[in-house]
């Protein structure tokens, strides 16, 4: 058996998330039929970042092993892209070694989350309608602070079996470009709920509702029931996986 990383781009409106579940659609299940359907054979995926309900993808990966000469593998990507349904793309195939893991392996994890604030129907699956007067400075000096944080177990939904709530954040910054609103973030990992909680709490710094000071008492808390997890996730993209 040979191990193969699978890298794949989802629009996901119409999906229940990444991870297979009952009498649901998922990118996981779409993938996996796809690929079983091509190979002939029963393919199990493990992903490197699940995605919630609703969020997309620009690069994400997944592992699977399959005894299968390399070359058939690699150049299947044309094959399975023309069962799989138009919202999902596989971009390349690549062998690795037998004992990588897509997950675990993985450094660092790029987020996007898009807001705008000028009736736009292109952007009514991708992004978040947003209509509020926002102070971008406000918004920034509240980037910046979640760069410099270590613990971010306020910004984790309950019932998550994790073993700490440690995250290293490399980047955090918003940006505006005409209507669109951008919120950047990396790091080597993300909790559940995390990037939703930290841009719906950001906002009530960029909108007036909360301070700076009290941005910084709702981080400290640890709380979960002080974060703002109300940014729906069709918003959220994952930019970038790296390696």
């Amino acid at each position: 058996m040979s191990r193969f990383f699978i890298e794949v781009s989802y629009k996901g409106t119409r999906y229940s998330g990444f991870q297979v579940q009952q009498n649901a659609i998922t990118v996981q299940s779409e993938l996996e039929k796809a690929l079983g359907t091509y190979f002939r054979e029963d393919i199990q995926l493990t992903g490197s970042s699940r995605t919630d309900a609703g969020v997309h993808a620009k690069q994400n990966f997944f592992h699977f092993d399959i005894d299968k000469e390399e070359e058939l593998v690699c150049r299947s990507a044309y094959h399975i892209n023309s069962i799989l349904p138009n919202d999902i793309a596989v971009n390349s195939i690549i062998k690795v070694k037998d004992d990588a893991h897509c997950r675990f392996d993985a450094v660092s994890r790029a987020y996007q989350y898009t807001l705008y604030n000028k009736r736009d129907p292109f952007l009514t699956e991708v992004a978040y309608y947003y209509p509020y007067k926002i102070d971008m400075e406000q918004l920034n000096i509240a980037a910046t602070i979640i760069k410099e944080t270590v613990d971010f177990q306020t910004f984790c939904k309950r019932n998550v079996q994790v073993h700490h709530y440690r995250c290293d954040i490399e980047e955090s910054f918003w940006e505006q470009r005409d209507h669109q609103i951008f919120y950047n973030v990396k790091g080597n990992r993300f909790l559940r709920g995390m990037v939703r909680g930290l841009v719906g709490t950001m906002l009530k710094v960029g909108t007036g509702k909360i301070n700076i000071e009290t941005f910084i008492e709702i981080i400290n808390s640890k709380d979960v029931q002080k974060a703002d997890f109300s940014m729906p996730g069709h918003g959220l993209t994952l930019m970038k996986v790296s390696y």
